[in-house]
């Protein structure tokens, strides 16, 4: 059920709660916060997000730029491309390269890195120093 869903209500639940079904799993949560969490909030993709605003990027150089270990770079942007948030590009030229870049999805993340960035600056000491 997704969290659209729990908001709308769903009439049957209490139903089934009085019944004495089985309620044992707990239903998804209906904050769209955790819901979006649950796709970017990993450490490692909201690094490599926060760098790709910066612009299309090679494996090589996302990897020097984030200190990802390579398995856990691709992946993360395996993770990325499947929900969205990165296109991949393959050059076959000699040599071959691989780019990534944001789609308009993630693009459209760069206002909450900027909101997220104000409050560190703001409530975070080591930002401040």
């Amino acid at each position: 059920m997704s969290s659209q869903e729990l908001a709308d209500g769903n009439s049957t639940d209490a139903g089934d709660a009085a019944s004495g079904s089985d309620t044992s799993s707990a239903p998804e949560t209906p904050c769209p916060v955790v819901d979006s969490l649950e796709q970017i909030g990993s450490r490692w993709r909201l690094v490599v997000l926060h760098e790709l605003l910066n612009g299309e990027s090679r494996f090589n150089e996302l990897k020097r730029e984030t200190d990802a270990n390579a398995r856990t770079l691709s992946r993360v942007l395996d993770d990325l491309q499947e929900t969205g948030f990165v296109d991949r590009r393959l050059e076959e030229d000699s040599p071959v390269a691989t780019y990534y870049s944001l789609t308009a999805k993630g693009e459209s993340l760069a206002p909450v890195f900027e909101e997220i960035d104000e409050w560190a600056h703001e409530w975070l000491t080591e930002c401040n120093a």
